[in-house]
């Protein structure tokens, strides 16, 4: 675990933000915290971890100490990649806040394997299981746990702003045998354009492209990509940090 340089300025900003809707901040990564016009604070896959270095290597700061969380209704971890659900990026918010985790089963074999309730004092009761199809509410929301096909999904929801992973095919070490392994882990640019066709995005906010070591790219080039689709009517760039509003 690492700390923040970045000291409290990006945790006070939003505990101090008063959005009329629901006002989205980037963590870097696939990290965002949503805060809405009732107060309701929600985190999803805060990574606050430097990786695994040679395999994996940070590239941006961290944007937080998990200690200074002092607001929190909920916290979610997408899937059990490190980057995703990590005991010391967000056990110690739940702790703090009392918060909520929702994350799938595999997320909870994480959860078990660093021992969140043992290690940081996080109750079993904070911590709930969630696969396709269920329905969460925090606070006064709701949201509902997609299954895997886009096109569907577009043809139901009216999407004002969507996130898709983006990056390069990048060749890592492989962190058993030391050697170099040709990698994909993330949309290229035609397929992040296509998902975003399937899914009738008002706005595209590419997540993912700036984090891993050899696996960053320029999230600019997704507007000649895009330039002659329908979708995503707006592209919306975001570094760490930065706040977009609903």
């Amino acid at each position: 675990m690492t700390s923040s340089d970045w000291g409290t300025w990006l945790l006070d900003d939003i505990e101090d933000a008063d959005p009329d809707t629901v006002a989205v901040w980037y963590l870097g990564c696939n990290g965002f915290v949503l805060k809405a016009d009732d107060g309701t604070t929600v985190f999803i896959d805060p990574y606050l971890g430097t990786g695994e270095p040679p395999h994996t290597v940070r590239m941006i700061p961290v944007p937080f100490d998990p200690e200074d969380v002092a607001e929190a209704d909920a916290v979610f971890g997408s899937h059990e990649h490190l980057d995703h659900v990590h005991g010391p990026s967000q056990a110690p918010i739940l702790a703090n806040t009392g918060a909520d985790f929702y994350t799938s089963d595999s997320g909870h074999e994480v959860i078990a394997e660093e021992d969140w309730t043992g290690e940081w004092g996080v109750e079993d009761d904070q911590l709930h299981e969630i696969t396709e199809g269920d329905t969460v509410e925090v606070g006064a929301h709701a949201g509902d746990a997609r299954p895997g096909e886009f096109e569907p999904v577009g043809e139901r929801y009216d999407i004002d702003l969507g996130v898709l992973a983006f990056g390069t095919v990048g060749n890592p070490r492989d962190p058993e045998s030391g050697e170099r392994v040709r990698t994909r882990w993330y949309n290229d640019e035609n397929m992040v354009v296509e998902a975003a066709n399937d899914l009738q995005l008002d706005r595209l906010l590419p997540s993912h492209w700036d984090m891993w070591k050899g696996f960053t790219t320029e999230p600019t080039v997704l507007h000649n990509h895009a330039a002659t689709f329908p979708y995503p009517e707006r592209l919306e760039i975001a570094e760490i940090g930065d706040r977009v509003d609903l």
